[in-house]
């Protein structure tokens, strides 16, 4: 790393806002290239997750078992030096093994509040269709409010909280699928997919080198942000001038689902916000000064795939809900800035 490259600190809150915005865009640069020493290739998905970090989402990352979607997460958590938790979903995993519970104190004789692993601030819920409708549920409140009642009494989530959940797409044995209320609080869902043959030979050679069977070592990769860190990156981000054109497309994107031709389903408000919080993201990330339509659109998949739902017809046909979203985009006239 060269010796420009920025420390946490360096986002400061007394400097102007050029100077701020210049040094957060450093260092969200910083974690993107600390992330690829353990993450080869996969560059969608690494952007994809700090996109989602800066923007202050959550996220679905999707792909069959092997790529890696846990490996990003904990390479994430080892360059952050906040909280980290992490839930193995299963069959038999409990709201209060999520949440916390109450417990009775002998000593005391009186219950007291023992919280669950949810009281972080990123959490892994790792093969999250692995648990039934009840368990899954027990994240809803705390996506949406950042918050969670126990005993009647509503318990903040620390700052900054994001919840990074992963799943097989393709096995159904013992899964259970999301309901759509827990799809929409996910700000962005990534799609891993099978890596480059020179990815695959980099990664194959990687690996083979290291003591540890068949998994890519996290150890050796820097520090480089704290909590309060990731809130500076998030109001810095959400400060990114926007041109109301650029809101308009934005908006413009998320409606036209809703009566678009062969979808079932459109996205709702949250699709909206989710698309202008993300674009800003995305333009803090490659250094820009402002939000280009660009950003709206290069998001626009991974905001809206989850949300949205193929008419029956299309279905049975084998048309993706990627397809008929690149289609919209394609059609969907972008402003000229």
């Amino acid at each position: 790393m060269s010796d420009t490259t920025p420390e946490p600190n360096d986002v400061a809150p007394n400097t102007s806002p050029n100077t701020q915005r210049q040094r957060a865009s450093q260092l969200a640069q910083a974690l993107r290239q600390e992330l690829h020493k353990a993450v080869i290739g996969q560059q969608d998905v690494v952007d994809g997750v700090l996109t989602a970090l800066i923007a202050g989402g959550h996220v679905l990352v999707e792909g069959v078992p092997g790529l890696g979607k846990t490996l990003l997460v904990r390479a994430l958590a080892r360059c952050f030096g906040g909280d980290f938790a992490r839930i193995q979903f299963t069959p038999d995993l409990m709201p209060s093994d999520i949440t916390g519970h109450a417990v009775y104190d002998m000593a005391s004789e009186q219950f007291k509040l023992r919280k669950g692993p949810v009281f972080t601030n990123l959490l892994l819920a790792d093969e999250i269709n692995r648990a039934p409708a009840k368990t899954q549920a027990a994240l809803l409140e705390v996506m949406q409010e950042r918050q969670v009642t126990l005993e009647g009494r509503a318990l903040a989530a620390p700052q900054p909280f994001l919840v990074m959940a992963t799943q097989n797409p393709i096995e159904q044995e013992g899964t259970y699928p999301l309901p759509e209320a827990e799809l929409d609080r996910f700000m962005l869902m990534l799609r891993m997919d099978y890596p480059q043959a020179d990815e695959e030979l980099a990664l194959v050679r990687q690996v083979t080198r290291s003591v540890r069977t068949d998994i890519l070592d996290v150890s050796g990769l820097r520090v480089l942000l704290q909590a309060k860190d990731v809130q500076a990156l998030q109001k810095i981000a959400s400060d990114l001038p926007l041109d109301d054109q650029v809101l308009d497309y934005a908006v413009r994107l998320a409606r036209a689902t809703r009566n678009w031709p062969g979808l079932g389903l459109g996205a709702g408000p949250r699709a909206s916000i989710a698309l202008v919080r993300c674009a800003r993201a995305r333009a803090l990330l490659r250094g820009g000064d402002f939000v280009v339509p660009d950003d709206v659109k290069g998001c626009a998949l991974a905001v809206l795939r989850h949300r949205v739902r193929l008419s029956p017809e299309l279905d049975i046909e084998g048309t993706s809900v990627d397809q008929l979203l690149q289609q919209l985009l394609e059609q969907i006239a972008a402003p000229r800035l």
